[in-house]
């Protein structure tokens, strides 16, 4: 019964209320004081992931991939000495000619002294061939005037034949590039919308997509370490896309830039531009397929239907050819 009176009483409830209030009101001071300062800890791990993925990334490219030769190579020396002895840069060195070796997939130094190299070495070479098989050898009945005129030709063809070489590379690392892209979109929308920053999501899918395109995988691994050390992330973009030559790949960069830009999300645009990719894809198969039967023309005449005819024809010649 007293312990009824005692928590009945209207100066207990009092003293407990104001307790209440009292711890309720130091509780409201303090924790702010005690609470760790979340965003700070969280803006210096991320500091500490993107220098952690810059050394990583940078690491990688110092090493030597398999298939593909280093991603920067030294200059080679005897090719380094004529073309500072011929003062071959002032002719051939500028910024188009290295943009167009790196869509080659040739960067660093030594792929533009070599490219320097067989400019001027080509013509010469392919001339002394051509005298070598016009004059010594005799193959062609020429005027001397005649074949000293076919080998000035055959020295200008000459001229063309590095540009050839690096044309051709570049349209067999972008036609790998291109297949693979759509793919590669696909994986970096799974790991945008997973919460993966943008760099760690071209790091990882430049693993994954390594299997299947090893050129594309160095372009994102290029690209993952542009953007880390690179004080404008645009100009990373900018440069994954001039690196390529592929109007996909610039449309993504592209999209990628107003991302940054306007704030936008960027799973959104990497869907757009995924499903635009594969539907580019599918049209090129579809125009092959189409093209298909016009270039199958020529080799069933000449080669199918003959062999057609004479297995038809042939037993009944034979059976002729006996009864005759």
């Amino acid at each position: 019964m007293n312990l009824l009176d005692t928590f009945t009483n209207v100066t207990f409830l009092v003293t407990i209320l104001a307790a209440v209030c009292a711890f309720a009101t130091v509780l409201t001071i303090a924790m702010p004081i005690l609470e760790r300062d979340r965003m700070n800890h969280r803006m210096r791990v991320m500091a500490i992931e993107r220098e952690k993925m810059r050394a990583d990334r940078l690491a990688e490219m110092a090493k030597e991939r398999p298939g593909s030769g280093r991603l920067r190579q030294n200059s080679k020396g005897f090719m380094q000495e004529v073309v500072d002895q011929l003062n071959l840069r002032q002719l051939f060195d500028s910024e188009e000619i290295r943009q167009r070796l790196r869509k080659a997939g040739l960067r660093g130094q030594a792929p533009v002294t070599t490219y320097m190299f067989f400019r001027a070495a080509a013509p010469l070479s392919v001339f002394a061939l051509a005298m070598f098989y016009l004059f010594v050898m005799g193959a062609m009945s020429y005027p001397p005037t005649i074949k000293l005129l076919i080998a000035l030709g055959a020295a200008f063809v000459g001229s063309y034949l590095p540009n050839i070489f690096v044309e051709n590379l570049t349209q067999k690392r972008q036609q790998a590039i291109r297949l693979a892209f759509p793919d590669a979109l696909d994986m970096l929308l799974i790991c945008v919308q997973s919460g993966m920053s943008v760099e760690a999501a071209f790091g990882r899918v430049a693993k994954e997509i390594s299997g299947q395109s090893l050129e594309l995988a160095e372009e994102l691994s290029l690209t993952t370490a542009e953007l880390s050390y690179l004080q404008d992330r645009r100009q990373a973009f900018e440069n994954f896309g001039k690196r390529t030559g592929i109007p996909g790949v610039k449309a993504v960069a592209t999209a990628l830039i107003q991302a940054e830009r306007y704030g936008t999300p960027v799973g959104q645009a990497l869907r757009v531009m995924a499903k635009e990719n594969r539907d580019i894809r599918q049209s090129e198969a579809e125009k092959k397929a189409a093209a298909l039967p016009p270039k199958l023309t020529v080799p069933m005449i000449l080669f199918f239907l003959p062999v057609l005819f004479v297995v038809i024809l042939g037993p009944a010649a034979i059976r002729f050819w006996e009864f005759s």
